[in-house]
């Protein structure tokens, strides 16, 4: 499996892997499918271009998981945020989502950044062993998923330095 870093031009890349996220995991998402089948070309190409992404491809170029890191609005500047990790049903439990993982933290540290923070959650229970094995730890910092009211998410942090 190949983990590519993605440029402006892959924007069609990284739409159709976000739609199929949506679209077979939409509970575990902030956002939503309809919402997300809006966006014309200029956005998902402005996403691409202010937000690192990385693919994982399989040998033959087909789009097998997806992530992004931000600099997170109203978060400190050594903060990197993980948004929108999410992997194919059909290779999970190989070690993409981990690779993933690490592809941020590197990242990461070459930004200089002390921690990387995510928003999970509570019943994505896959992601939640996921991401504590690979050194997130949960703060109990808590609050309503901004599309459901009804359901709760937690931030996790994982320290750098």
């Amino acid at each position: 499996m190949l983990i590519r870093r993605v440029e402006e031009d892959d924007w069609a890349l990284v739409r159709d892997v976000r739609l199929r996220a949506l679209r077979e995991d939409p509970s575990v998402f902030g956002s939503s499918i309809a919402r997300e089948e809006m966006f014309k070309e200029s956005h998902w190409r402005m996403r691409v271009r202010t937000v690192s992404t990385w693919v994982a491809l399989d040998s033959t170029g087909t789009p097998r998981g997806i992530v992004s890191m931000l600099l997170e609005p109203g978060s400190p500047a050594d903060d990197r945020h993980v948004v929108a990790l999410w992997v194919a049903p059909e290779v999970r439990r190989q070690g993409i989502g981990w690779r993933l993982l690490d592809t941020v933290r590197l990242a990461a540290i070459d930004e200089e950044a002390r921690t990387v923070s995510l928003w999970m959650v509570d019943d994505n229970h896959a992601a939640g062993d996921l991401y504590v094995r690979a050194g997130f730890a949960r703060t109990g910092e808590r609050h309503e998923l901004q599309r459901d009211p009804e359901r709760i998410e937690e931030r996790y942090v994982l320290t750098l330095r």
